[in-house]
């Protein structure tokens, strides 16, 4: 079983306003000695935030005055897709991921591209990594928890190798549409993100998902559109599925006590993938709900929050 730690979603803060254009108008006061960035002319770069913490996620948006035809990001040597508001040709939007353990720091953003003229575009921008607050539970337990066998420590090893196969595959369109759910019916919040159980005085990994509470049997739901890239039975996770939403974002459903979906399907937002079981290694039925963001594990709760108005 995957290590947790408990977060909080917090509130997004207002937006900061990055840009050659009456930023100075747009930023609260102190925001500018804290990061700013700069824009060529006619182009604006905003962020939820310019302060970040491990495991969190931000909504970056790019505005011009003329249309656009391609934007892309960079943020200290990970990409960061933009996709094409649908009512506007001059507005990208872009979710930028901070890694559950990527080390506290400033990290240069970068953003260029071009607009239908070819005329060339770019901003750039700070963002500060501040270290998340993390639960750590110490543990005495039998050696059989802490000490798998040959062969499941090798099995382990190929389905690691498997699922980063996987979320290294950036689908380059987006696949979903509109605002993320949470994928269990009622529930609003879960717990246990980044937390870390050291066994037997062994630190494990820290967990990269949150726990939902549910029943066994409970549905479990797509949170958005997507493909189906993994569906099977995994060493830690148990009946586990993976829906791949483009752009590099990847969900992820552990512990099912069943799969209603394979490889390869299509899933529309809110469409059951199976159900809340306790396969894996578990002590009990809920749903262990991931957000992969081109790499980064963060928390799914931010994604929810982020683009509740889409």
């Amino acid at each position: 079983m995957s290590s947790q730690g408990r977060t909080i979603v917090r509130k997004q803060g207002m937006f900061f306003a990055l840009g050659c254009l009456a930023a100075a108008a747009l930023l609260p006061p102190g925001a500018m000695a804290k990061g700013s960035g700069t824009c060529t002319a006619g182009t604006t770069l905003r962020l939820s935030a310019l302060e970040s913490s491990q495991g969190s996620l931000l909504l970056i948006e790019v505005k011009s005055a003329k249309p656009l035809s391609e934007v892309q990001g960079d943020w200290g040597g990970r990409s960061v897709p933009f996709w094409r508001e649908v009512a506007s040709e001059t507005r990208r939007k872009g979710l930028l991921g901070v890694d559950l353990e990527k080390a506290p720091g400033a990290y240069a953003l970068k953003v260029t591209g071009q607009t239908t003229r070819g005329e060339k575009m770019s901003c750039s921008a700070t963002v500060t990594v501040r270290k998340g607050r993390f639960a750590t539970e110490k543990l005495q337990v039998g050696k059989q928890f802490v000490e798998p066998s040959p062969e499941q420590i090798k099995r382990a090893d190929e389905e690691r190798q498997k699922l980063r196969d996987i979320f290294d595959r950036v689908t380059p369109e987006r696949l979903w549409d509109g605002k993320f759910r949470m994928p269990l019916d009622g529930v609003t919040t879960g717990s246990n993100f980044g937390r870390r159980r050291i066994l037997n005085g062994n630190p494990g990994t820290p967990h990269g998902g949150v726990d939902l509470p549910g029943t066994a049997g409970t549905p479990v739901h797509a949170a958005q559109r997507g493909k189906v890239a993994l569906a099977e039975e995994l060493f830690f996770s148990g009946n586990t599925v993976v829906l791949d939403h483009g752009l590099g974002i990847y969900t992820f459903y552990g512990h099912l006590s069943e799969i209603d979906a394979k490889v390869g399907d299509t899933l529309e937002a809110g469409a059951a993938l199976g159900k809340v079981g306790a396969t894996g290694r578990v002590t009990g039925p809920h749903l262990h709900w991931g957000l992969t963001v081109e790499r980064a594990r963060v928390n799914p709760l931010h994604i929810v929050k982020l683009l509740e108005n889409e």
